[in-house]
């Protein structure tokens, strides 16, 4: 039986050698370093994500016995709740690199467990955190300055359609083109044909040479973010790409309880449209979002990102062991 490690000896010291290097940024930028728990018996609501269960079937020993079947706990898809808990109680900047979990399919970029770089700055916006991103990623894969668009401005150059006016069926028209056939016939959600024309005719086209970012992606896709105060049509979102691959993903952190229940509880409604499970939202996250300080936030894949260093082609190569051989 093959027992070896995916990944070679040389990409295994070149990760160490790499997660040395973002502590050292952190440490010299005076932010704290912090862990959070990678259970929780809250989930995320977002309908693109999915979350590993189990359950505990143990008891607090100062306390009475769980109910029957245990209480069900979710592997979490990121730090972000945690670390706004933190945030909110006066933490002051963090950040954290942590094993997170998606149940979603294995492939070039993707496994089920990997590696994150999360952090947040206190009184950034989303453009200043995209500043101190680019140091980042300058610094490690010792590339060129990244360059800035819009999400409107890409979708103009690449696909000649205005992503914030366009009706469903002249984004449809604009990406007949690409010959996705019935897999973008039958979609009639605006995001979701957003997001396949984006991923197919976008992504492939920009940050070849140098990093990209995107910003100012529709309020619809929002998330955790704030709406622009200038165009109500925009989100103060961005994400990272480079040599095709999605790098990262940031935000102006929304700081309201009341617009982020409402925004989950909407996904809630979507998942139960779709056929999916409800999840349970995270009250005690919710609950701190009004004492959130001002601060921006971005996730960033550590795998992809030593994938891009190492030139390797695959995340298997970079990883010691994948899922197939955990």
């Amino acid at each position: 039986m093959n027992w070896l490690p995916n990944a070679a000896m040389a990409q295994i010291k070149a990760r160490a050698i790499m997660l040395k290097k973002i502590r050292n940024f952190f440490e010299l930028r005076d932010v704290l370093e912090v862990e959070t728990p990678s259970l929780s018996q809250a989930a995320v609501t977002d309908v693109h994500l999915h979350c590993f269960k189990t359950q505990f079937v143990g008891r607090n020993i100062s306390e009475s016995p769980l109910i029957d079947g245990g209480v069900p706990l979710y592997l979490q898809t990121s730090p972000e709740f945690h670390m706004k808990r933190l945030l909110a109680a006066g933490s002051g900047c963090i950040y954290q690199i942590s094993k997170v979990y998606r149940n979603e399919e294995s492939g070039r970029f993707h496994n089920p467990e990997f590696s994150l770089l999360e952090w947040y700055r206190v009184d950034f916006n989303h453009h200043q955190l995209m500043d101190e991103m680019a140091a980042l990623l300058v610094m490690v894969l010792e590339c060129k300055e990244p360059t800035r668009c819009t999400y409107q401005e890409a979708f103009m150059e690449h696909l000649n359609v205005d992503p914030l006016t366009a009706s469903v069926a002249e984004l449809k028209m604009a990406g007949a083109h690409l010959e996705l056939g019935e897999v973008l016939n039958n979609e009639t959600d605006k995001d979701t044909i957003l997001q396949l024309l984006f991923c197919i005719a976008v992504e492939s086209k920009i940050g070849q040479i140098q990093p990209c970012f995107v910003y100012d992606f529709p309020a619809s896709q929002a998330a955790l973010a704030r709406i622009n105060t200038q165009d109500p049509r925009v989100a103060d979102r961005f994400e990272v790409y480079y040599k095709s691959i999605e790098l990262a993903n940031g935000f102006y952190e929304l700081n309201s309880s009341e617009e982020q229940l409402k925004r989950f509880q909407a996904d809630n409604v979507t998942r139960k449209n779709i056929g999916l499970d409800e999840m349970p939202i995270d009250k005690k996250f919710v609950s701190c979002l009004d004492d959130l300080p001002n601060c921006a936030g971005v996730a960033l894949g550590l795998d992809r990102l030593l994938m891009l260093a190492t030139e390797q082609s695959h995340i298997n190569d970079v990883l010691s062991f994948n899922i197939d051989n955990a």
